[in-house]
Order: C-alpha cells, then structure tokens, then sequence
C-alpha cells in the first residue's frame, strides 16, 4: 500500500505563523541579548571585586543570612490562592456572554462554590492572624 502525503492544511497561514514564531523569538532573547551587549565588563575587575558578591549593583551591606517572618510566606501564599481564583474566573467570565451558560443555575452555584471555597482561605489566614503585621525581633546567639 503506498502512503499517501496530504497537503498542508493552511498554506495561507504560514506567513502569520513565521512571524509570530520570529516574534515570540525575540520578545524570550532579546532581553538577554540586550544584557549582554550593554553590560559593563570591566568595573568590578578595576576595584579588585571580582569575586564579591553584588546585589542589583551595589555593594553588599551587612551579613546576607537573616531570618525571614514566616508571615511573608504565608501572604505569598493568600496572593496565589486570589491568582488562581481571577485566573480561573477570566474564561467563566467570557463564558457567561453565550445564552447556554447564562441561563443555568447549577453553573452559577459552582461559581458561587468556587469563590466561596477560596475566600474560606482569607478567612481562615485572618483567624490565625496572618494579616497582622507586627515587628519581631530576634535575639542572636
């Protein structure tokens, strides 16, 4: 049986897709090329710092091992959870435009469940009193 090569589908498109892959190309490498060629190459060889450690530029000050609140955490975490939440509420928000998805109910009440399932989190991060901001200090040993 000889195989049988189909056409492309979209021979159309092959432009479009060449230059949005070109494009998508150079918005991923182009920052890091930018950064390599306008980079300075010689400032930290002058001073005698090559091996030292910088920050955003600047010179280090002080020791670089603190001890963290775990209430930084726990706030990173309460910021995801609201990510996740508009993240998944975008598309239902579009869906809810089409006459199928806007009559039901039992759509509804799963969003409701949704939203109400996420903000028990709030609720319970304020319970445990992750929103109070209160300066600790820390004796060293």
């Amino acid at each position: 049986m000889a195989q049988q090569y189909t056409a492309f589908l979209y021979p159309e498109q092959v432009l479009w897709i060449a230059a949005f892959t070109i494009g998508g190309l150079c918005f991923a490498l182009g920052p890091i090329a930018i950064v390599y060629l306008l980079m300075p190459r010689t400032t930290r060889q002058i001073n005698n710092k090559a091996l030292q450690f910088i920050e955003c530029g600047m010179d280090p000050i002080g020791d670089s091992w603190i001890r963290y609140g775990v209430v930084f955490y726990l706030y990173a975490l309460i910021f995801l959870a609201f990510d996740v939440d508009v993240l998944f509420l975008f598309p239902v928000a579009i869906a809810y435009n089409d006459a199928v998805f806007a009559s039901s109910i039992r759509d509804f009440v799963e969003i409701v469940l949704f939203v109400g399932i996420l903000s028990l989190a709030v609720v319970y991060a304020w319970i445990k009193g992750v929103f109070k901001w209160e300066r600790k200090t820390y004796l060293r040993q």
